[in-house]
């Protein structure tokens, strides 16, 4: 290579010159540099790199596929292999772009149905949530629990799972309490007593199918058990399923909870 004085564009531009121009870090052409992919043609007496105008053109050139997504190994081969298939070459980069145009739309209705859930809770039309969720459902509800619980984690968590069910996962969770529904007031007909393995099956059984809203731990649904007995639209459901659900349920509840060395009366929400 040449030896220059100092650089100006009549006989070479500095790494500086050529960033600013370029619009590339000085680390990326000192990395071009030792690659051996755009290496600079002249120093200064100094040994500071300078370009050349057939330099700068090269380093163009690479911005340019650069920009396209080009790896900088596939660059060289396009520069240097004068028998290389160029536009063979950018077919298959246009193709793995359209491969990743798809995985980012794909992506970006991800986060709108994540920020859609946790807003609303329940992505699913009035009329879904009527045929799914019954007559008695008000679609008010989601609405008002997420003003009363939407900076808890469990609302986050609810949010997390609401956003990947569609009506038939909503469907089967409905299936899920309707059935145990139906066990808990079968139980109850045929004398199951509260602390009985039968009894504790079924508040397991509860947790399980509570966790397709968020993981519930045995003093939450002791709080929960509560809950059922005293809120008048929770105790008017299973009261509804069958007379005297609501306080047995709760009943059944507490003495699981006891058998883990849980008080029921000094339970808390954790």
């Amino acid at each position: 290579m040449g030896s220059m004085p100092d650089a100006t564009d009549a006989d070479g531009l500095t790494v500086g010159q050529v960033s600013t121009r370029l619009g590339v870090t000085v680390r990326a052409l000192h990395h071009w540099d030792e690659i051996g992919l755009a290496r600079p043609s002249m120093r200064t007496a100094a040994g500071y790199r300078l370009y050349t105008a057939d330099d700068l053109e090269r380093l163009h050139r690479i911005v340019v596929y650069r920009e396209l997504g080009l790896g900088l190994d596939r660059i060289r081969t396009v520069l240097d292999d004068s028998s290389a298939d160029v536009p063979g070459a950018l077919r298959t980069q246009r193709a793995q772009v359209a491969e990743r145009i798809v995985r980012l739309q794909k992506l970006s209705d991800g986060l709108d149905r994540m920020i859609d859930a946790h807003e609303r809770g329940l992505l699913l039309t009035i009329e879904q949530q009527a045929a799914i969720l019954g007559p008695q459902w008000n679609p008010d509800w989601p609405a008002q629990a997420r003003h009363r619980y939407g900076t808890t984690t469990q609302w986050q968590q609810y949010a997390e799972r609401s956003a990947t069910r569609g009506p038939e996962e909503w469907q089967a969770v409905a299936d899920a309490v309707a059935d145990l529904d139906r066990a808990l007031a079968d139980a109850m007909d045929t004398g199951v007593t509260p602390g009985s393995p039968a009894a504790n099956r079924l508040v397991e059984r509860h947790r399980e199918v509570f966790a397709s809203y968020f993981p519930l731990t045995r003093q939450m649904q002791v709080c929960l058990g509560r809950m059922y007995e005293a809120d008048p639209g929770f105790a008017a459901h299973y009261n509804g399923v069958r007379a005297g659900l609501a306080t047995w349920f709760r009943q059944i509840i507490d003495a699981s909870a006891r058998a883990h060395d849980i008080d029921p009366d000094t339970a808390t929400w954790q």
